[in-house]
């Protein structure tokens, strides 16, 4: 990576899709992909492709493009998938069951380990071959399992009180569901991820009748 150049969030929002596309290709056993036609598939401008990769190294060859499966492993280690990242959730609702039933398709080194929630009747139940921890037991498993990021998926009135137990656990990031903003420390990364958001700004865009 450029020394001293600071990353924007956009490019690393695209670097996961880069993965993605490459990965679907490397299923296909294609060898290489030029920007062009990464542009093209991903409706993405060629020159923004050969942008965002070039702030990690020169990746390309000119005239021939990108090897798939090199740019495959490059990717994977500037976003740190090629270690163990585990992740815990808080929240065994339907959200909850649904992202750890996921869980069981990723190929990458980014997995849920541990399920938490505070409601007597979730609590000792299984969730894909995971058992659903009381609330009281994050601490310690969050540091037993080393786990670095967290994700919320409790109603909205309960998510600063679980982002506040994952900050006092330890965790580096956290993933939060839940329909509010949530305040920790500057040092820790918050995405936000609400659906209600993104439904009513898709509204935005669909045609008057």
């Amino acid at each position: 990576m450029k020394s001293s150049v600071k990353i924007s969030d956009a490019v690393v929002r695209r670097l996961p899709v880069y993965l993605r596309f490459l990965n679907e290709l490397n299923m296909r056993n294609v060898q290489t992909v030029s920007s062009q036609d990464l542009g093209l598939k991903l409706d993405l401008n060629p020159a923004q492709i050969r942008k965002d990769l070039a702030y990690f190294g020169e990746f390309g060859k000119k005239g021939i493009g990108y090897d798939v499966k090199y740019l495959i492993e490059k990717i994977r280690q500037i976003l740190k998938l090629d270690q163990q990242i585990n992740v815990a959730l808080v929240g065994a609702g339907n959200l909850g069951h649904a992202l750890c039933n996921y869980n069981a398709y990723f190929k990458d080194n980014m997995k849920i380990t541990a399920v938490f929630d505070n409601h007597p009747s979730k609590v000792g139940t299984m969730i894909n071959n995971l058992s659903v921890h009381p609330m009281s037991e994050l601490a310690r498993i969050v540091q037993e399992e080393q786990i670095r990021i967290g994700i919320i998926t409790v109603p909205a009135p309960e998510a600063q009180h679980v982002a506040n137990q994952f900050v006092e656990a330890g965790v580096e990031a956290i993933l939060n569901f839940a329909p509010t903003i949530i305040k920790v420390p500057n040092e820790l990364r918050v995405h936000h991820a609400d659906f209600t958001i993104e439904l009513f700004s898709l509204a935005y865009y669909l045609e008057e009748k």
